[in-house]
């Protein structure tokens, strides 16, 4: 799959080899610690993000085509099939949330837990981003999926510094009951920190990170509480998004009637 962006010829597929996922590991580190400053605890003078899921899960590649060599993996999304969790370590959200709701709510598709998605700075456009989404419909169709979800971050681990942001996820794009995945007990945080009416909404909309407003567009919903990850820098939110749920708009992109 092939795109320009810009005035760069990218393109996306899934990573095939070992020197691949090394390349995304690399990107990854780039990102999240280098510029998002996570603590990576032990020395790892490779400078790579790796953990024991990324064996398990597919890895979308963004490549821009007229990048020198080393330097062509751009972007990319971590896709981990539910068949395969239940083979190994399970879902790597269910370390942050409860995930018990969603478990029913595959039905005989699958359900796909999106993570470690990442974007060099100079292509942070909605070109590159789009892309990715069209990867993502590919994959959705291609493996039958019934509902996607994973975790989406806020930078920083100051609550108070997102508070009118997390207040209106909570009031106003809150899962319902019965798919409503919570933070773990003991590990996380209220995300109603302002009361209704105390806060400008608008402004907190445009607060929220640019990954979180793209999933709010395609009709996601958010799971109860959010996870301060002191490890990534991060506070983390839940993403729920049915399928078939998905805005109009977007239906044929993600191959599924909204």
């Amino acid at each position: 799959m092939c795109s320009v962006v810009g005035q760069r010829r990218l393109s996306l597929r899934l990573v095939q080899d070992e020197r691949e996922l090394n390349a995304v590991q690399r990107l990854r580190w780039r990102v999240f610690y280098a510029e998002m400053g996570a603590d990576a605890g032990a020395p790892r003078p490779e400078h790579l993000d790796a953990d024991v899921y990324d064996p398990l899960c597919d890895h979308l590649l963004v490549i821009d085509e007229d990048a020198s060599a080393g330097e062509q993996v751009v972007g990319t999304y971590r896709l981990l099939r539910e068949s395969v969790a239940k083979r190994s370590f399970g879902f790597y959200s269910a370390g942050e949330f409860d995930l018990a709701p969603l478990a029913h709510l595959g039905g005989s598709g699958e359900l796909l837990e999106l993570g470690r998605s990442c974007v060099l700075p100079p292509y942070r456009t909605s070109g590159t981003i789009s892309l990715l989404w069209r990867g993502i419909a590919d994959y959705i169709a291609r493996h039958d999926i019934a509902l996607m979800f994973g975790c989406a971050s806020f930078a920083g681990t100051d609550v108070d510094a997102h508070a009118a942001a997390l207040s209106y996820l909570h009031h106003r794009h809150l899962a319902p009951a019965e798919c409503r995945p919570s933070v773990l007990p003991g590990k996380g945080v209220a995300m109603d920190r302002l009361a209704p009416g105390s806060y400008d909404e608008r402004r907190a909309l445009m607060e929220l990170p640019p990954l979180v407003k793209g999933y709010m567009r395609v009709g996601a919903k958010f799971g109860e509480g959010a996870y301060v990850d002191h490890a990534f820098n991060t506070i983390d939110v839940c993403v729920v998004m049915p399928v078939e749920a998905i805005a109009d708009r977007y239906a044929a992109r993600f191959s599924a009637a909204a």
